[in-house]
């Protein structure tokens, strides 16, 4: 693969899921088909106009061993939880929780009416933080960097560099990479992903030609390309698009997953539930 632009390796337009108390959506990472990108865990996808498709919300539940992200476009959504975490974001805002050794969370529409939509992102943690102390932020949308990076493109930066810009994000050993891409129809822009992170491009509204010059691909509205790992990403408007990039650096350690838990061990996913269950969450 070539160390100066990276290529899509794989297209998946997911599969529909239901989470929290019947809200439907669209996993896309985190499936039969990807199970995950290592430390990407899962991205979900979603969105409705009908109050009744998502005023249910995410209920309180736990989570040990990773990081949420949600990344609200439109719409707003109250976080609250047990170590006193709390706020709300709205159109353009991201809740940033890195779950640790355990924290139960509650995850709900903050409106009775319009259109809701927006990502969920799960992003794991090495061995030696699964057990650190629970933390979050609110990134609220006049925090997070827009930059202007060609003619017609401008980038939203929630996390890494790019050239001078620091995203709003913490920093992680896994060094995420996010950044939410505007392109006019015809604009092109080379995105700086770091060698060697594992990535993907979801292309959330028109079109896009993405890859190496010489062989692009093109995706279109609910297209999710994984690509290699090695050099810059080209992206090529065909219509106007906004493409959101996630990249990270692989941890190359065991995973053990089950519902809200990811750890390295079936044992640690034992002693997950056990602590849950016996109030020490």
């Amino acid at each position: 693969m070539s160390d100066t632009a990276r290529r899509v390796v794989k297209v998946t337009r997911g599969m529909p899921a239901e989470d929290g108390a019947g809200v439907k959506l669209t996993r896309l990472i985190g499936t039969p088909e990807i199970p995950d990108l290592d430390p990407i865990l899962m991205l979900d996808n979603f969105g409705s106009d009908d109050p009744k498709a998502y005023i249910a919300g995410f209920p309180a539940h736990p989570h040990r061993g990773f990081e949420t992200v949600s990344y609200m476009i439109q719409g707003s959504l109250k976080h609250k939880d047990n170590k006193g975490g709390e706020g709300i974001i709205t159109d353009g805002g991201v809740q940033w929780m890195t779950a640790g050794r355990g924290v139960v969370h509650s995850e709900m529409p903050a409106q009775t009416s319009g259109m809701m939509y927006g990502f969920q992102l799960w992003l794991n943690l090495p061995a030696v933080e699964k057990m650190r102390t629970p933390w979050y932020a609110d990134l609220p949308a006049e925090q997070i960097p827009n930059i202007t990076v060609g003619e017609g493109a401008v980038a939203k930066l929630i996390a890494g560099s790019w050239s001078n810009t620091k995203g709003a994000g913490p920093d992680r050993p896994t060094e995420p990479f996010i950044v939410d891409i505007d392109l006019k129809a015809g604009s092109t822009t080379d995105i700086p992903i770091p060698s060697g992170h594992n990535a993907f491009a979801f292309v959330f509204q028109g079109a896009a030609k993405l890859g190496q010059q010489t062989m692009p691909r093109e995706l279109v509205k609910g297209d999710l390309a994984v690509l290699s790992d090695r050099g810059a990403l080209t992206a090529t408007a065909t219509k106007d698009a906004r493409i959101l990039i996630v990249a990270a650096k692989p941890l190359r350690e065991p995973i053990a997953k089950y519902g809200p838990f990811v750890m390295n061990t079936h044992a640690e996913l034992r002693q997950a539930f056990a602590d849950f269950q016996s109030g020490r969450f």
